[in-house]
């Protein structure tokens, strides 16, 4: 049986990276007694993966690890029993039954995410919303985007699917995945070369959600990764 764990983290926790969010969860799972699945072979490990790993600094509402049980148990008692055994700065939200299929997994299926974004240091100037409508509003926004290899131009307006100026906040839907992934820094680094801001703020990023696109790629679809599960009684 596969099972998708929504959870939160925030709060100090912030300051870890995704290896060690990876032990977390592995230690988490053996003191709450979760009969979760091994590999086979000389070195067996936990099968868990993770849905799109969050970045040191960010905090989260909608994290997702993907895991198999060797066997059955309620959601209402997995939620209580890693609950009990979470430190402060991670919660776990949800513990819902998914598709078997390899194709299935968080990983696999991410297509978008949604942030807020706000200025944690330093201000923006005061007519800092007509400038990012206007930024928004451009037909291409391009920024060299740094790989492993080399440097490349990106056009990155097709990448963010929705932005929304919400009193002192930005509400940012990205692309998200293997296929096409946008980071929040850049958008906003994108912002601030375009509206000649000089004595840049220091922004805090908060991961609302993370999305599967059920739909085509020219019309898409966005479903919550927890809602493709269902509640285990």
């Amino acid at each position: 049986m596969k099972v998708r764990i929504k959870f939160r983290k925030y709060g100090v926790l912030k300051f870890i990276g995704h290896l060690d969010v990876m032990r977390f969860f592995q230690k988490a799972m053996r003191r709450a007694e979760i009969p979760i699945a091994f590999t086979g072979g000389y070195s067996p490990h936990m099968i868990m993966s993770f849905a799109s790993p969050l970045g040191i600094g960010l905090t989260s509402d909608g994290e997702y690890v993907d895991i198999e049980l060797g066997e059955p148990v309620s959601s209402a008692e997995a939620v209580k029993r890693m609950n009990a055994v979470m430190t402060e700065g991670m919660e776990i939200v949800s513990f819902r039954q998914i598709s078997e299929e390899k194709k299935a997994t968080g990983m696999a299926i991410v297509a978008a995410a949604d942030y807020l974004v706000r200025v944690r240091k330093g201000c923006l100037p005061a007519n800092w919303k007509n400038l990012f409508t206007a930024f928004y509003e451009q037909p291409e926004i391009r920024i060299i985007k740094q790989t492993k290899r080399s440097q490349q131009e990106v056009d990155i307006r097709p990448m963010i699917y929705e932005a929304e100026i919400r009193e002192n906040e930005l509400f940012l839907k990205l692309a998200s995945g293997s296929v096409q992934n946008l980071k929040p820094d850049l958008v906003m680094e994108a912002f601030l070369k375009y509206a000649g801001i000089e004595e840049e703020p220091v922004f805090s990023y908060h991961r609302l959600e993370m999305y599967a696109n059920t739909g085509t790629e020219k019309e898409q679809t966005l479903v919550t990764l927890e809602s493709l599960g269902n509640e285990i009684i």
